[in-house]
């Protein structure tokens, strides 16, 4: 939701003024660049991650990425203690993908799941960028150029022996391969994967080169989650899981998976219209994830 509009003028002057003070090459209006900056926002210290880039007349798009302590984020449940499964699930370690359009909350899952379930255990995480600072982690970020690839760095990490990693994002084959090798050798591995649905993102791991016997041993659950409005004008998570035996059903029949969205979230999205947390259209334009 847009907070206040500029004009042109305006916009290249304060996008000016914020390259200026990411150390940001004030007079290059064209190559790509990024840079960093910390802000404080209500007594709160915020890292800024930009990145901008201009069009063939040389007009500039600027995007800033805002990196806050997990300590100042919540995921609000749309449905009473949904996390509190999630957390009873990581219990069991392996792997768990999360899946959801950007913004939806879950690398904020990921964070929340990992420091409640492995108190005192070390966990590493390995993103890019980093979105979130927690200083009891180790926090790694992939940079290609230096050959500090996301399956590079879960090599280098499982010589340190944390019991969990954190992976922003399972995107080519080698790191969907490493990072069932750290779920079979005992650690919890937290990871998102690009699908539209819970079931898609089983499909997706098969198309990473990942067979399906090692997904019956590896994959502990699937979940996908998304920000739904609320009535009272905020918005709160909802989670679609497979765990158990309806996970390794979908695992094993291809079938299934032409599915959108499971039973259970079409009836969450129902108790939430009946319980007046949403609107009857708000849980219709929601019904298909």
């Amino acid at each position: 939701m847009p907070i206040k509009k500029l004009s042109i003028d305006d916009g290249v002057q304060f996008i000016a003024y914020l390259k200026y003070q990411a150390n940001m090459a004030v007079s290059e209006h064209r190559r790509p660049q990024v840079g960093s900056l910390k802000k404080k926002f209500k007594n709160i210290d915020v890292n800024l991650r930009l990145s901008s880039v201009g069009d063939f007349r040389g007009m500039e798009s600027l995007v800033i990425r805002f990196i806050y302590q997990l300590n100042g984020l919540n995921n609000h449940e749309l449905i009473d203690d949904q996390f509190g499964k999630l957390k009873k699930i990581v219990a069991s370690r392996g792997l768990v993908l999360f899946s959801g359009p950007m913004g939806s909350g879950k690398t904020t899952t990921m964070y929340k799941l990992a420091k409640e379930a492995m108190k005192d255990q070390v966990v590493m995480t390995i993103e890019d960028p980093v979105e979130i600072e927690e200083d009891q982690f180790i926090q790694l970020q992939v940079n290609d150029q230096a050959n500090m690839s996301y399956d590079n760095l879960l090599k280098v990490g499982l010589r340190h022996r944390p019991e969990a990693f954190i992976i922003g994002e399972i995107r080519d084959p080698q790191t969907a391969k490493m990072a069932v090798r750290a779920a079979l050798s005992g650690h919890l591995v937290l990871s998102t994967v690009h699908a539209q649905n819970v079931f898609g993102t089983i499909t997706r791991m098969e198309q990473l080169g990942i067979e399906r016997h090692y997904l019956s041993q590896v994959l502990t659950s699937v979940c996908y989650q998304r920000l739904i409005p609320t009535v009272s004008e905020g918005s709160a998570v909802l989670y679609d899981m497979l765990y158990k035996d309806k996970l390794e059903f979908a695992i094993n029949n291809s079938d299934v998976r032409s599915n959108k969205m499971t039973a259970d979230w079409r009836i969450g999205l129902e108790k939430c219209v009946e319980q007046h947390k949403i609107t009857t259209h708000t849980a219709k334009k929601y019904l298909l994830g």
